[in-house]
């Protein structure tokens, strides 16, 4: 897709002239990929304000950058960022951006020092910021990571009973999004079963199911780059009273937070609708993460939803929406979906599986 990755160019660049830059060093793996189409876990970008960028890669990736980045001037390097700084020194490059949240000041000093001559100044989280709009191929390629999630929890659900334990279960997920075609889990599965449910980011242990459990599973799939997440909560044999009351209030704060996800809307403010709802029930204590976050190139990304978190959706932002109580020393319910922000209100849900307590 050269086209599609130089028009990302194009509006990068843009950037780099309001800064009043003569270039951007873009050294984050995610922006690289975005810009180039390489993925690579060592690669660069030199792209001036006006021009072609120069793309550097070692020689492991050498091959894939130029099958990938065809329209792209490429040199092989090992130290990419040193290399490129020295480029641009030679190539008349004056005031040079860089990614400081992602630079460490080592290889800053590095970067500078081969770049002399040239001033060094922050770019910024702007690439972050082109990417939280996604353009058809990225949420064709989002929309399939889902539907690989949601068809591995269909296909293991039978699986789930007394006796298996938490990480047995979270290795069946990753090995069916693997057979259905996903390149990788997208990030580190995560399976709590009865008071471990209370741990919102439970590591999956050897803990056997028990009857009476409810069952956290957190997981997704990444497909071409792009990361699924979605969240179920089950209940293994018939839920207790307090655990189908907990179930009824995340589905409803969910519910709640999915209709506040709209065009324009406050990201502060789509947080607050389902927050309210678990506050309101006594349970203010029981929720304390954010109510969901972006989801592209990286499993967490811009926008994110929170209280205290500022700025508005927009048409063709993806979000998660995953509210969640926690009851320390019984269990928790978290229910997370994965959302597309559609132009003129509402948004379209991309993890195609019932929001319903099953019970198992």
């Amino acid at each position: 897709m050269p086209q599609i990755h130089q028009a990302r160019r194009r509006r990068a660049q843009s950037m780099v002239r309001e800064l009043g830059a003569d270039a951007v060093l873009v050294t984050a793996a995610p922006n690289v990929r975005y810009l180039t189409g390489l993925a690579s876990s060592n690669a660069a970008l030199l792209l001036p304000a006006d021009g072609e960028g120069l793309l550097a890669t070692d020689s492991r990736y050498a091959l894939a950058a130029e099958r990938d980045a065809p329209d792209l001037e490429l040199v092989t390097e090992r130290f990419v960022e040193i290399r490129l700084a020295a480029e641009a020194a030679r190539r008349g490059v004056r005031k040079l951006a860089f990614e400081a949240h992602e630079m460490t000041v080592k290889l800053h000093a590095q970067v500078a020092a081969k770049a002399a001559g040239v001033t060094t100044v922050p770019f910024g989280r702007k690439i972050e910021k082109l990417r939280t709009v996604k353009d058809a191929a990225e949420l064709e390629l989002l929309a399939a990571a889902c539907r690989i999630t949601a068809q591995a929890l269909a296909d293991v659900l039978p699986q789930i009973r007394p006796g298996l334990s938490e990480r047995s279960l979270a290795s069946a997920l990753d090995y069916r999004m693997t057979q259905l075609g996903a390149d990788r889990p997208a990030f580190d599965t995560i399976v709590a079963s009865g008071p471990n449910g209370a741990i919102p980011h439970h590591a999956p242990t050897d803990r056997p199911l028990r009857r009476g459990d409810l069952v956290t599973m957190d997981f997704g799939a990444q497909y071409g780059g792009y990361h699924a997440d979605m969240t179920r909560t089950v209940a293994v044999g018939k839920p207790s009273g307090w655990q189908r009351d907990i179930y009824d209030l995340v589905a409803e704060a969910q519910r709640t937070g999915i209709d506040a996800v709209e065009d324009g809307a406050e990201t502060g403010a789509v947080d607050a609708a389902a927050r309210d709802v678990i506050e309101a029930a006594g349970h203010a204590g029981h929720f304390q993460h954010g109510l969901g976050h972006g989801v592209g190139l990286e499993i967490h990304e811009a926008p994110m939803l929170g209280y205290g978190r500022t700025g508005k959706l927009a048409d063709r932002v993806p979000v998660t929406v995953e509210p969640g109580v926690y009851l320390p020393g019984r269990g928790g319910v978290r229910i997370e979906d994965v959302l597309v922000v559609t132009a003129g209100g509402g948004a379209r849900i991309l993890t195609p599986t019932t929001r319903e307590l099953l019970v198992l």
